[in-house]
């Protein structure tokens, strides 16, 4: 064999060990977690537990969905941030709550930009205003007018001290100067339980958790967030056309993984979590729901949102004054 040659055989050699170093680089050794932050039966474990079994299939390997809930969900990503940096832990959270966490908590134990790297955003979920049964309110303007006349006498629940349902809460409560109690609770779906038990009298939720109360009867919806109405509520009115600010949005519900992951592994998550998004039958879940599958080109475009959702939401929670 001739230089030529053997130079060539070398050089395939070379590229194929390469590619395979590549590919092994990007394998998972083992389970992989979804950590929610929240307790069972909110949007952020609804989603986790639509994507764990597709995820699973893509990676090969079991992918095991842990509520860890507590403190606004800070617990369950305080618990990503310092989990080994494998790739293997994953955080499905809402992502307005981590946003908001320092300028909420007089102290947060990780750092949401150095300790977590964004995978991918998951979905947009609009949210309703839903109020409990025991009260008779047919319309937004009814219930304004009781709120104005009986001030404090009604509750609002909320999932958490910071949570983007609270801090859309009291967006709402400054647009209409209204005097309610609002009452945090340990994730999105305790605070619906409240409402549809009579125990809180209205909440703002993604449409992911509370959509099924609402079409069963449990709880009545007076109003929705988002461009248009929902093909479920056809009867319920926007915000907007109710006149109310456009910042009154949603849900925004993201995957992080612990900052110093392997960049092939969060490559492989993100690209893998792009196909179970695109799957028409994980898109038609969410849609049922009222919600919208919506995953990032990359980590670095949900990267940019959240560096500019976190330098607006502090400057409203401390005009707000919210505090833990």
């Amino acid at each position: 064999m001739n230089k030529i040659n053997t130079f060539l055989v070398s050089a395939t050699s070379l590229s194929l060990l390469l590619a395979g170093n590549v590919a092994l680089a990007q394998e998972f050794r083992g389970p992989v977690r979804i950590v929610v932050p929240f307790a069972p039966g909110g949007t952020s474990d609804i989603l986790a537990r639509y994507i764990a079994p597709e995820l699973s299939d893509a990676i090969g390997q079991p992918v095991i969905v842990e509520n860890k809930a507590g403190a606004g969900g800070n617990i369950g990503a305080d618990f990503v941030a310092k989990a080994d940096p494998n790739g293997h832990t994953l955080l499905l959270s809402d992502l307005t709550a981590l946003l908001a966490a320092p300028s909420v908590l007089p102290s947060v134990a990780y750092d949401i930009e150095n300790d977590l790297a964004p995978v991918t955003m998951v979905s947009y979920s609009p949210y309703v205003l839903g109020v409990s049964q025991n009260n008779d309110f047919s319309s937004f303007d009814e219930l304004v007018a009781f709120s104005r006349e009986n001030p404090g006498q009604l509750s609002m629940a909320t999932s958490g001290v910071g949570a983007n349902n609270h801090i859309t809460t009291e967006r709402l409560i400054q647009d209409q100067d209204l005097d309610w109690t609002v009452i945090a609770y340990r994730g999105g779906s305790d605070a619906t339980r409240a409402v549809v038990s009579g125990e809180s009298d209205m909440l703002l939720n993604g449409t992911t958790a509370s959509l099924p109360f609402v079409l069963s009867g449990q709880m009545n919806a007076l109003a929705v967030t988002g461009e248009e109405r929902l093909d479920e509520l056809p009867d319920v009115p926007t915000f907007r056309e109710l006149g109310l600010p456009g910042d009154l949005d949603g849900t925004y519900q993201g995957i992080l993984v612990t900052a110093g992951s392997p960049p092939e592994i969060v490559e492989r998550l993100q690209t893998e979590l792009a196909t179970v998004l695109a799957n028409e039958e994980i898109r038609a879940r969410i849609a049922e729901q009222g919600g919208q599958a919506r995953p990032s080109a990359s980590p670095d475009e949900l990267k940019a949102w959240m560096s500019e959702q976190k330098s607006e939401l502090a400057s409203f929670i401390e005009s707000a004054g919210i505090r833990q």
